[in-house]
Formats: structure tokens, C-alpha cells, sequence
């Protein structure tokens, strides 16, 4: 029976151990986890029995304590004897349950996530909520680049609506859970959050508890594994998913809340309809590189596929906008139409008249939209039967084929309402549908095709053969252009059906007859995977001639590895000379590079520097040729894989190599996490378009030459230890087999293509997803950190000054700091013990040194990384992610130490079965509940219960990988206080206290803002103490929220602006006739005040609890400074205030005192709890050493 959602079980607590204490009545995250938690052990034990709950807390216990202490390996070893003595049963059912309850916390984090933003929402700050935005990404950026970079509005609404986005989903095999699962986690998002809604009764919550409970039992007892490797066609149902769900109403939800921050600016105009702001495109299907699985006839039936969906979609809402469109006035050109519409219907008869009535002419909206429904209908019908039959009875003029026919009627209606004083209505659901018809067309996504450019190659070989002059695979690149440009400028026919063909052969060229049969608005991009030059384009080019492709695709190299990426610029430039080519264009031409492989060939440090370079170079290429290039980012997941919080990806590239125009790809689990819920969807598109306006309009700086030259000799050093380590090494490709599960990295059948391009081969042809996934399995993570530390070391050791040019460069260029902060994130999540877990028991004895080599490198690395960033311990910045990390791992250790021993045991022979039916009639007959689940797999070729012990492992680090919520804020109130709010120097601000006091304290926030009620008591009290108090809103409305990435929030909220914003405030204060100034922050505060420290506008100044202030920063203090530090702080630890301590000594002329409080953590003077007396006491002696300090000098 249901136990009621406060009764939670004590012997859970040990499951808590690591949680975060509830700091604030928002913070709903302990309670989350708690109760998810809760239930589900109550249903593993109804399930199983009591003694496999109690296993499942031993083993967490074990891993918790491990996490927790100093990483004993004896600990590993203590759950290894837990583990082994299991039966195959209940190993798959520990493994399970480890995999749900990992899942289990990310659903936690995500209600969290969208709990905050919905109080955000309801904050007063908005007017209604229809005009409100969920998230302030653009409307903030909006309005900076109007109050601080001096843009009008005019210039960001013509850029902004000239913009373009191009989201493309692909199909890489990164998303481990089934698509059953999302759908049953999103459910149980939704109870959770219900649950937790302030109008619900307790019937209601009764019975959504029950609902909670049958979700996570149903996700707990269906297979999370996948039988069968998934089909092209099954990846892009389960792409289209996601338009069904989520992004089809999201888009013009999106683009209506973008009217309304244009609206806040001045700009009463809407964003056009046919703005091309966002775009989608797809490669499921498409996506032919080394997988053998995508055949021409599957392009093909993807691509009816989605026609026939987007159909579907648009008729199903086109029924609606006839309901709407009641109206009887209109324009005389809708009449005549209407009217013409009407009497031909007359002497039409359709097999389904008699279901639908006839619309009366006195209603010529409906008349104009009833004949667009049939036309989708009989649109979707056609794609059906093509899909079916390969034949259609409709005729193709009777539906729609092109975007134009589609748009015609609507476009009519639209003017039709807006010439009758009716475009209040137009503006309505018929701009939505307008806007969503432009954005999906017919095809709801375009499909890009990609190809390997040796198989193009091999074609042309065959042509030229075949004509007898030659081997085209034996001329120079020169022949090559030259025969290829003399038959591009002819127009005799190069083969016949006569050609000689092989598999491979026919393959490609049918490929191009798809394209030839199908809607040419069907398809996006024609993109060349391992391109090198610019025959390469041009054989494609040729082949879409020969095969009769009427609209030829746009042809895209693909540069990926980083000798390709250096040559690119110089092959691009003898493409853009060819004048053929360059009509053939008319001045816009696309280039991808690729994250994924770069990184497997050179390692992350160079190839983020070449990507860096190339896109530079290619942009300057095309300026020269007045070309407008477009860069195509193929960037994956992780970090190993070009992978990284949106706006900062964006806003670290070069300048000018956005100029409004970003392809991008969305792989994998990145789809789930950017589109599964609205929320998601809506964030996610607001980032895209927020930071590539931004980049646009205000692109970040160049780097100076001496820190080019910096980048340059590192990356080498780091390309040379990279590859000298996986490409030279001897012992590596065997230590990397045998350490980590790579071999077995194919039994997840998580996609449909082969995990290598080619069957034979070593690293190189790996691919680089399987590569990044079996490091991450281990949390050794090395495609991600190897070089970094080498060329670090090499530039350090050279000359020390290239450490402080290192530190400059971080604090002041973005693409170094997302660099390093993605790496250091990578590291905090890492873990050496357990990849010396995974040597001891599966790497042979003579490889043992080599892993511990590598272990030493990281450890190196990771130091030198702490340096760079003036960082003590990793994430000292972020404690509550780390906080976060060390639950997670308490749940992965114990996962990690199940694989490691599954992996030995799997590759011992003696567990190979050679018999059938190899499950022995003990599990067979057994009645137990965990041998059904071994009876799932009957034909492994391994002992029972091994290869889903393995599988589900797998998945269960990976869900562990997924990211986390970052901090944990306090209540926010906008009524709290005595004093009230007003504007001061353009911002809105606190105010207490008189003016007559003629003294005025300049209080400073933490990422929370303006509005907690523990900083406005502060004030009031500040106030009463005789001082004029003002708390400035530095964020605008949009103080940090759990479950951004912090690093995101800090580009668009930066202590740099936070301090030009503050001498606006301070000048408006004394204009208010107050003759002397201090200021106190605390957090993000505390470094503003050192910023404002930095010159004379004030009489002195608090820091408490400061985050990312630099010895440096405190070398340029002018002005009295108190540095208030807390003994357990990890942002500013008492050892970096004994550092500030001693740099001030040094300064006489600038009194100081720096005092560090004992027993106390970071945020202590602002977030406690006023119930908690020890709490308050301390944060009261802290706030009397404020008063006392500025006292001293602001009244003297």
C-alpha cells in the first residue's frame, strides 16, 4: 500500500547521504530525490524481496563511503566481493536497479530545472504571462545590445530577422536509452511536478502518487535494452518524435515571445512569418558515411516518411484555423477566389463528400482553407501509397509539391484580414501556422545526404575506365579539376546503362536518382565526409548532372582530421577561382567541420585550436571571393566530441565567422536533453538565437599575436604527446582494448551503423563515438585531456611568464576559458581509481606500467589545468555541481566496479558457451523473479546473466554522465524589506534608509539577486545604522537559476558588466546629494567591489565570501578593503585569502583586514536558514565586521 509522500523510509537516509541540505522553500530537489527514491525501493523490494533491496544499499553504502573518504581502493575491492557472490539474476537486477535509480535523479534535477523558471515566471517582474518569457537569454541579450553596445533597435531587429539557425538531428548512436523509456521518464516528470504544485488536493495527490508509482515500476520492468540493432527508419520515427511532441507548437510559441521582446525594445513590428530564424534539418536516413544500412531505398522512405507527417501535422490544424476563420468580410481578391473555389467544388465529387459538409460561400475564409485541407489530404495520401506500393492513384496536381503552392492561400487569407482591420485575428493561430509552414515546409525536415568522398571516387574511376582514358584514382588533383570543369562545361551524357557497376558502385548512383525522383525541397545539404579538395566537390557536382537531379543540392565539404583542416582554407580558394563553381553558387557556399574526428586525430587541445584557425581562414577566403560562407559546426555530446553548454560554443568562436548564419548538429541523447519536454524545447531555441545575434552584432575579441604564437607552439607539443601516445605507442591499442569495453560496444545496438568505417583496422578507423564512449565508461575520459598537460608543461617550464600569459588569456578570451572549464568539468567527473580498477583486472601484468604512466599524466595534467585557472580544487566554483557529481558517482562506483568485473568475466573462454541451450534448467524452472529476467537473453554466447549485466552497466554510466544542477538558491520575494524599489542609474534597485544621511552603502549580490530576503534585512539594517542603501538588480530580472550551467549565465552576466553597471549607480547616488560612498558584495558581488576597488569612487569596501577573485585583482586595490573569508569555502579557501592577506601587506597605503570564519561554508553571511540560531548568529558577526569596517571610513 502507498505510504503518504512525507513517509520515507528511514533506511533510505544512508541513500541520501550526499544530498544537499533544502536550502529554501523553492529548492525542491532534496524532496524530488527523496521521494523518487523512496519509491522505487519500495518497489524493487515488492518486486524482489527485501534481501536484493538491502544488497542494492550495501553496495551504495560501500560506494558512498568510497566517494566520500580519500577513494580506498580496498572499497572497490569490498563491493567486487559483494558483487561476484551474486547469481546471474540478481546481477542483472543490482544493475538495473543502479541504471533506474541514475535515471531516476536526472528526472529530479530536470523538474527542478523547470519548477524554477516557472516561478520565475509568475514573479511579478512580467506583466501577464502570455507576454512573459520563460527565460531572459534574449530578451537580455536584446536589450544589451541596445542600452551597452549602442545598437538601436531598427539594427537588431533587421539583423535578427535576417538571421538563420539550422538545428540538424542526426542519428549518432549516443542516445543509450530507448525511446519506451524517455516516453515513461517524461510521464514521471510529469507526476513529479504535479505533485508538487501548490493548488493540488490531497485526492489528487493521492492519486498521482499512485500514477508516480506505476511510472517508474513500468520504466523499472520494461527491457532496457534494445534486441535488435534499430533501423535508419526506426532512428527517424524516433527523431519525428520530437516535432509531434514538442518542437511543432514550440516554434511559433517561440517566435510569438520574440515579438514580445521586440515589443519591450520599441519594435512594434512582428518577426516576418518567412524570417528564416530557424531551420530544421535531419541526416536520419540520409547519412550513408561507413553505414551500410542506409540504401538508397531507405533515403527514399525516409523522405516520403516525413512528407507524409508533415501532412498529417498540418491537416490536423488546418481543421482548426477553419473553425477560427469564421468571418464573413474579406478582401475582394479572397472573394473572387472563394467564390471560384465554391462552384468548382460543385462538380467535383470526392470519395469522402459525404463526410464533410460543404462550406457556404458566406464564409470565404473557410472556403479558401477548405480547399488547402483537401489538398493535405490528398498530399499526405500520395506519400502513403509511394511509401506502400511504390504507385500512387492520386494525381501529383492535385496535391501540393512545392512550399510556394502551400503558402499561397494562407498568405491570401493573412492579407485578406489585415486589408479588413482584422489583423488582430491575423496575427492569431494563422501567423502561427504561417510561421510553422515556412519553418518545416512539406517535408517537416530537410534531409541532408552525407557521403565518404573515396566512394565518389571509386564512381568516377569506374567512368573514366569505362571510357578508356584513364584511372581516375591515379590522376593528380590538377587532371583531375581540369577533365572534371571540360565535361561540367559540356553536355554530352558520361555513361549508359551500359556502365560496369559494382555494389558500392550502383549504391551511390542510386543514390543520386533518389534525389532525382523525390521533391528537391525534400533535401538539405549534399555533404562530403574526409573532403581534401576541391575535386571533391566537383565530382558531386557532376554526378548530380549525370543523374539528372533537377534542383542539384548545395555540396559541402566535410573537413575533419587536422591536416585537412590546415589545407582547407587553400583547397576553398582554388574552389571559389573556378568560375563554373562560382556561378554555380551565386555567392553562398557551406563548409562543416568536424569536432569528432579532429579530436580522435590530433587530440582536443590542437583540434579546438585548428577549428579555431580554419574557420578564420576559410572566412577570409571567402571574403575574397565575396562569397557569404556559412559554417556547418558537426559537434557532438561531449566534451571529446566538440560538446559544451550552447551560448558559450557559440559565443567562443572566432569573430565574423557566424555573421548571422550557424548550421549545427544535435546528436544523440543532446536531441532528448534540448527538445524531450516545452520547457526544454523553448530554452533551446531561445540560446541558438540569443547568442547568434549576439556573436553577430558584438563578436568576442581577437587574441593577441603573442597569445596566437602561445596556441601555436602548445599545439604542437600537444599533437606530438597525443599521438605519440595512440597513434606510435606500441603497447596503446591493446591497453585501450583490454581497459576499456570497447570491444563490446556494439551489443548496446543503440544505432544502426557499424562502430568502425571499416571492419579491419586500428584507431584510425574507429569511429570517434565509440572511441569517446568507451573512455567515458572507465572515467578515465582521455581523448579529452591528453596534450593538454604536455603543452602546458613544456611553455611553463620554458618560461614561467607563459603561466601568467596563460592565466591572462584565461581570464580574458573566451575560447580559452570554455576550453579549460570544459576540460576541468571532464576532470571533476573523472576518476583514476576506477581506471585502476578496470588495468588490475583486465589488462595484462606487462601493460600495468603503461596505465599507470597514463594515470600520472592526468594527474599532471589536472594540476596544471588548477593553475591556469587560479583554481585550488576543481569546480571551486561550482560547489553544488560537485556536491551533485559525488552523489552520482556513489551510484556509478558501484557500477563501474559490476562492469569491470562483468568485462573479466566475459573475456575468460571458460565462460563462453559452446552448448545449446546453454541455461541450465536451475534458472529455466526457477520462480524466482530475477531468473526471468536471464531468460530475456537465451541465445548469448556467453554465461547466463553476463552480456545484460554488461549492457545495462553501460547505460547506467552513461545516464550518470548526463549533466547536473548547479547551485541551490534561496527564496526570492520581491516584497521583502522595508524599503521599496525604485530605478537608480538604469537599474532597477532596493532601496532603504534617507537621504539625509548624505552616507550611501552600495550593496553588491551573489548570483541570486536583488530580491533575497536575507540581503534586503541586511540592508534595512545597514540602513538603520545611519547609511542611504542601495542593492542594484545587476541581472535584470534573471538571477541564476538551478540547472543552467553556470558558465552560460556568467557570459551573459559577467562581473565586468555587473561593474561598468555599478559606477552608473554609484554616479546616480551622489548626484542624490550623497557626499561619501562604500560598498560590500558578497559571491559575484564581491568581485564587482574589487572591480569598483580598483579606482577612488569609493571610501572603502567589503568582500564576504568573494567567488573568482584573482591575487591580481587584489594587487590593484586603491581603496580600504575587508575581506571576509569562511573556513570551509571551496570558491575562495583560506589558503587563497592568506595569499590576498599577504599582496595587501605589501600595500601601506591601503588599509586592510582579512578575517576568516571558522566553521563555516561559502554564501554563509546571506543563505541561512532564520530558524537555525547558530546560523543566524554567524552571519550576524560577520554583517557586524561589515558595518564596523565601513564605519570606519565611510563616516569619517
Amino acid at each position: 500500500m502507498a505510504r503518504n509522500l512525507e513517509e520515507l523510509a528511514p533506511i533510505d537516509a544512508r541513500l541520501r547521504l550526499l544530498v544537499p541540505r533544502k536550502v529554501s522553500e523553492d529548492d525542491k530537489l532534496v524532496e524530488y530525490d527523496a521521494l523518487l527514491l523512496d519509491r522505487f525501493l519500495n518497489i524493487l523490494e515488492d518486486l524482489h524481496g527485501d534481501e536484493i533491496k538491502q544488497t542494492v544499499q550495501e553496495l551504495y553504502e560501500h560506494s558512498a563511503e568510497y566517494e566520500g573518504g580519500n577513494h580506498d581502493p580496498k572499497k572497490l575491492e569490498d563491493l567486487g566481493n559483494i558483487l561476484t557472490n551474486l547469481d546471474p539474476g540478481d546481477s542483472i537486477v543490482v544493475a538495473k536497479s543502479f541504471s533506474h535509480m541514475l535515471n531516476l535523479a536526472n528526472l529530479a534535477e530536470e523538474v527542478q530545472i523547470a519548477n524554477r523558471r516557472r516561478i520565475k515566471l509568475k514573479k511579478g517582474d512580467f506583466g501577464d504571462e502570455n507576454s512573459a518569457t520563460t527565460e531572459s537569454d534574449i530578451e537580455e541579450t536584446l536589450k544589451r545590445l541596445v542600452t551597452q553596445m549602442g545598437k538601436s533597435p531598427e539594427e537588431v531587429f533587421d539583423a535578427l530577422k535576417n538571421q538563420t539557425v539550422d538545428l540538424v538531428f542526426t542519428a549518432h548512436p549516443t542516445q543509450s536509452v530507448r525511446r519506451s523509456l524517455l516516453q515513461k521518464h517524461a510521464r514521471i516528470r510529469d507526476c513529479l511536478a504535479q505533485l508538487y504544485a501548490k493548488d493540488i488536493t490531497p485526492d489528487d495527490k493521492h492519486e498521482l502518487d499512485e500514477a508516480l508509482q506505476r511510472e517508474i515500476q513500468a520504466a523499472f520492468r520494461t527491457d532496457e535494452i534494445r534486441r535488435t540493432p534499430p533501423t535508419p527508419q526506426d532512428e527517424m520515427r524516433a527523431g519525428m518524435s520530437y516535432f509531434y511532441e514538442t518542437i511543432w507548437k514550440g516554434v511559433p510559441k517561440f517566435l510569438r515571445r520574440l515579438d514580445t521582446a521586440l515589443k519591450n525594445l520599441g519594435i512594434n513590428d512582428r518577426v516576418p512569418y518567412n524570417a528564416p530564424l530557424i531551420q530544421f534539418s535531419s541526416w536520419m536516413g540520409g547519412d550513408r558515411d561507413g553505414n551500410p544500412r542506409v540504401t538508397p531505398e531507405v533515403t527514399r522512405d525516409v523522405c516520403l516518411l516525413a512528407r507524409m507527417m508533415a501532412s498529417n501535422l498540418y491537416y490536423s490544424q488546418i481543421e482548426d484555423l477553419m473553425f477560427e476563420l469564421s468571418m464573413w468580410r474579406c478582401s475582394d481578391e479572397l472573394r473572387v477566389r472563394a467564390d471560384e473555389l465554391h462552384r468548382s467544388s460543385k462538380k467535383e465529387s470526392k470519395h469522402y463528400l459525404e463526410f464533410w459538409k460543404k462550406v457556404p460561400p458566406s464564409e470565404p475564409y473557410r472556403v479558401i482553407l477548405s480547399d488547402v485541407r483537401d489538398k493535405l489530404y490528398q498530399t499526405r495520401e500520395r506519400s502513403r501509397h509511394l511509401l506502400s506500393n511504390e504507385i500512387s492513384d492520386v494525381p501529383e496536381e492535385e496535391t501540393y509539391t512545392n512550399l510556394e503552392q502551400f503558402l499561397e492561400p494562407l498568405e491570401l487569407c493573412y492579407r485578406s484580414l489585415c486589408s479588413c482591420g482584422d489583423r488582430a485575428i491575423a496575427d492569431g493561430s494563422l501567423l502561427d501556422f504561417l510561421r510553422q509552414v515556412f519553418t518545416f515546409g512539406l517535408s517537416l525536415v530537410r534531409l541532408d545526404i552525407r557521403q565518404e568522398s573515396d566512394r565518389h571516387t571509386a564512381v568516377m574511376d569506374a567512368i573514366t575506365n569505362h571510357l578508356g582514358i584513364g584511372s581516375y584514382k591515379e590522376w593528380s588533383e590538377e587532371r583531375r579539376q581540369e577533365w572534371l570543369l571540360s565535361e561540367l562545361g559540356g553536355k554530352r551524357p558520361l555513361f549508359g546503362p551500359d556502365l560496369p557497376k559494382t555494389e558500392e558502385i550502383a549504391d551511390v548512383l542510386d543514390t543520386f536518382h533518389v534525389l532525382s525522383e523525390i521533391p528537391s525541397d525534400s533535401f538539405g545539404a549534399y555533404i562530403i565526409s574526409m573532403a581534401t579538395s576541391p575535386s571533391d566537390v566537383l565530382a558531386v557536382e557532376i554526378l548530380q548532372r549525370e543523374c539528372h537531379v533537377k534542383n542539384p543540392l548545395g555540396v559541402v565539404p566535410l573537413f575533419e582530421k587536422l591536416a585537412d583542416l590546415e589545407a582547407a582554407p587553400a583547397a576553398m580558394a582554388r574552389l571559389f577561382s573556378v568560375e563554373w563553381y562560382r556561378n554555380r553558387i551565386e555567392g553562398k557556399q557551406e563548409v562543416m567541420i568536424g569536432y569528432s574526428d579532429s579530436g580522435k586525430d590530433a587530440g582536443r587541445f590542437s583540434a579546438a585550436w585548428q577549428l579555431y584557425k580554419a574557420q578564420e581562414d576559410l572566412v577570409k577566403v571567402a571574403k575574397q571571393f565575396a562569397v557569404k560562407l556559412t559554417m556547418f559546426h558537426g559537434r557532438g555530446g561531449t566534451v571529446g566530441r566538440g560538446g559544451g553548454p550552447t551560448h558559450l560554443a557559440i559565443l567562443s568562436q572566432p569573430p565574423d565567422t557566424i555573421q548571422g548564419s550557424l548550421r549545427v548538429t544535435v546528436q544523440g541523447e543532446v536531441i532528448e536533453q534540448s527538445f524531450g519536454e516545452e520547457h526544454l524545447c523553448f530554452r533551446t531555441l531561445q540560446r541558438y538565437t540569443a547568442a547568434t545575434l549576439e556573436h553577430g552584432m558584438n563578436p568576442p575579441v581577437s587574441p593577441k599575436p603573442e597569445w596566437r604564437a602561445l596556441m601555436d607552439e602548445m599545439a604542437i607539443v600537444s599533437t606530438e604527446k597525443y599521438r605519440s601516445i595512440v597513434f606510435r605507442e606500441p603497447r596503446f591499442v591493446e591497453y585501450f582494448r583490454l581497459a576499456t569495453p570497447e570491444l563490446e560496444f556494439g551489443r548496446m545496438n543503440i544505432g544502426s551503423r557499424p562502430s568502425k568505417r571499416k571492419p579491419s583496422g586500428g584507431i584510425e578507423s574507429l569511429r570517434a563515438i565509440p572511441w569517446i564512449f568507451a573512455w567515458t565508461q572507465t572515467r578515465f575520459h582521455l581523448p579529452v585531456w591528453l596534450g593538454f598537460g604536455a603543452a602546458f608543461k613544456h611553455v611553463i617550464e620554458k618560461d614561467i611568464r607563459n603561466l601568467h600569459m596563460l592565466q591572462e588569456m584565461y581570464n580574458q578570451w573566451p575560447f580559452l576559458r570554455v576550453t579549460i572549464d570544459l576540460v576541468e568539468m571532464v576532470f571533476a567527473k573523472g576518476d583514476p581509481g576506477i581506471a585502476a580498477l578496470y588495468d588490475k583486472l583486465l589488462v595484462s601484468e606487462d601493460l600495468w606500467s603503461f596505465g599507470q604512466q597514463l594515470r600520472a599524466d592526468y594527474e599532471e595534467t589536472k594540476s596544471y589545468l588548477l593553475k591556469i585557472a587560479g583554481h585550488v580544487d576543481l569546480l571551486e566554483g561550482n560547489p553544488y555541481l560537485k556536491q551533485r557529481l559525488r552523489l552520482r558517482h556513489s551510484y556509478i562506483t558501484t557500477l563501474n566496479v559490476c562492469q569491470a568485473y562483468t568485462l573479466k568475466r566475459i573475456r575468460d573462454l571458460n565462460n563462453h558457451v559452446t552448448l545449446r541451450p546453454h541455461l541450465s534448467r536451475e534458472i529455466t524452472e526457477s520462480n524466482k523473479p530475477a531468473a526471468e529476467l536471464v531468460k530475456l537473453n537465451p541465445t548469448s554466447e556467453y554465461a547466463p546473466g553476463l552480456e545484460d549485466t554488461l549492457i545495462l552497466t553501460m547505460k547506467g554510466i552513461a545516464a550518470g554522465d548526463h549533466h547536473c544542477c548547479t547551485k541551490n538558491p534561496p527564496a526570492l520575494n520581491s516584497s521583502s524589506g522595508y524599503g521599496h524599489v525604485e530605478e537608480i542609474g538604469g537599474l532597477k534597485a532596493y532601496v532603504s534608509g534617507s537621504l539625509d544621511s548624505k552616507l550611501g552603502i552600495l550593496l553588491v549580490s551573489d548570483f541570486f539577486g536583488y530580491e533575497a530576503p536575507n540581503l534586503r534585512n541586511l540592508a534595512d539594517k545597514v540602513a538603520a545604522a545611519g547609511y542611504y542603501v542601495v542593492v542594484p538588480d545587476f541581472f535584470h530580472g534573471d538571477p541564476f537559476t538551478p540547472g543552467e550551467d553556470v558558465l552560460t549565465w556568467l557570459q551573459s552576466h559577467g562581473t565586468d558588466k555587473g561593474a561598468v553597471e555599478a559606477k552608473q549607480v554609484i554616479k546616480a547616488i551622489k548626484s542624490k546629494g550623497i557626499s561619501a560612498v562604500g560598498a560590500a558584495g558578497m559571491c559575484w558581488g564581491g568581485k564587482v567591489v574589487g572591480e569598483l576597488a580598483k579606482s577612488y569612487d569609493l571610501k572603502a569596501i567589503v568582500m564576504m565570501h568573494p567567488s573568482r577573485v584573482t591575487v591580481d585583482d587584489i594587487k590593484e586595490i586603491k581603496v580600504p578593503i575587508s575581506i571576509l573569508g569562511a573556513e570551509l569555502d571551496k570558491q575562495s579557501p583560506p589558503a587563497l585569502l592568506r595569499q590576498f592577506e599577504e599582496v595587501l601587506s605589501t600595500k601601506p597605503e591601503v588599509d586592510s583586514f582579512v578575517k576568516i570564519f571558522k566553521g563555516v561554508d561559502h554564501g554563509w553571511t546571506l543563505r541561512y536558514d532564520i530558524g537555525n540560531k547558530v546560523a543566524v548568529k554567524q552571519a550576524e558577526k560577520a554583517h557586524h565586521y561589515m558595518l564596523k569596517w565601513l564605519s570606519k571610513y565611510v563616516k569619517c
